[in-house]
């Protein structure tokens, strides 16, 4: 006699099981990995770890601007009027 609960568990189990097999034939089989030359490992390590800096905007700042570029002047522009007023505040 078994109780509600442990077959829940068994068909849970079940599942889990199809859907490891699933992923793991998710590979075609035209991606012969084996065949493939000049591949190295940790190509991109280092940079990998030297990391990155990325910043998420709100979508209303994202939308003010067409691209990286625009967003990295218009910082740079920002930049420069700080350091400016800066050094107005110090020469009073």
């Amino acid at each position: 006699m078994s109780s509600a609960p442990a077959k829940q568990h068994m068909e849970k189990e079940s599942l889990m099981k199809r859907i490891e097999s699933e992923e793991e034939d998710d590979l075609r089989p035209e991606y012969d990995f084996s065949q493939m030359k000049g591949g190295v490992r940790g190509k991109y390590v280092e940079r990998y770890r030297e990391g990155t800096n990325l910043v998420l905007l709100d979508p209303d700042v994202a939308a003010a601007f067409p691209d990286a570029k625009a967003v990295n002047d218009a910082l740079r522009l920002l930049l420069r009027e700080k350091d400016g007023r800066s050094l107005q505040n110090r020469e009073r």
